[in-house]
């Protein structure tokens, strides 16, 4: 058995991606391809998050309750953001839905992770995995996800108030 060596962004995205999909069935081929990740990442992953408790014992269901506890409380000490420069990309954390329909903010405080053919000029941030935008590109919900994700890393208490809202009733359906 493979000692368990904590866990990566990959992981997280994952079981986002877990929970975007709802109560469909998957497959690891299938959250490699929906991710761009090979079949042994997504499985390393579940293995690390089995052994973190936020993935049951079978690596079928996601424990929901304690990968929002993660989330809220954990994520952003494990992964801190460091803002880049201003550039255009893809909105994140409060710049994208459902939060922007919340917080209005100056065009100075909009986030984006860094994309050619993005459609929002912002503070960069580097996406927890570096194949996040195409994953997001090819699904609405799990961008919607990974934005509030964001906010939790980068945002202020307001946006992180909000966030937690939203990923209450996205993660745990309250």
């Amino acid at each position: 058995m493979k000692s368990h060596n904590g866990i990566r962004p990959q992981d997280v995205v994952v079981l986002l991606k877990i929970v975007a999909l709802g109560e469909e069935s998957w497959r690891h081929v299938d959250l490699a391809q929906y991710l761009n990740l090979s079949q042994s990442e997504v499985s390393e992953a579940l293995n690390r998050c089995q052994l973190s408790g936020l993935v049951s014992p079978d690596k079928k269901r996601v424990m929901r309750a304690s990968f929002l506890e993660f989330l809220v409380y954990g994520l952003k000490y494990v992964f801190p953001v460091e803002l880049g420069p201003v550039c255009l990309g893809m909105p994140t954390a409060h710049s994208m839905t459902p939060l922007n329909k919340k917080i209005v903010s100056k065009k100075e405080e909009q986030y984006v992770w860094p994309a050619i053919d993005g459609v929002l000029k912002g503070h960069s941030i580097r996406p927890l995995y570096e194949k996040i935008p195409d994953a997001a590109r090819k699904d609405k919900k799990l961008h919607e996800l990974l934005a509030l994700v964001d906010a939790l890393r980068v945002g202020r208490t307001r946006e992180q108030k909000l966030a937690v809202s939203e990923l209450r009733k996205r993660i745990l359906g309250e």
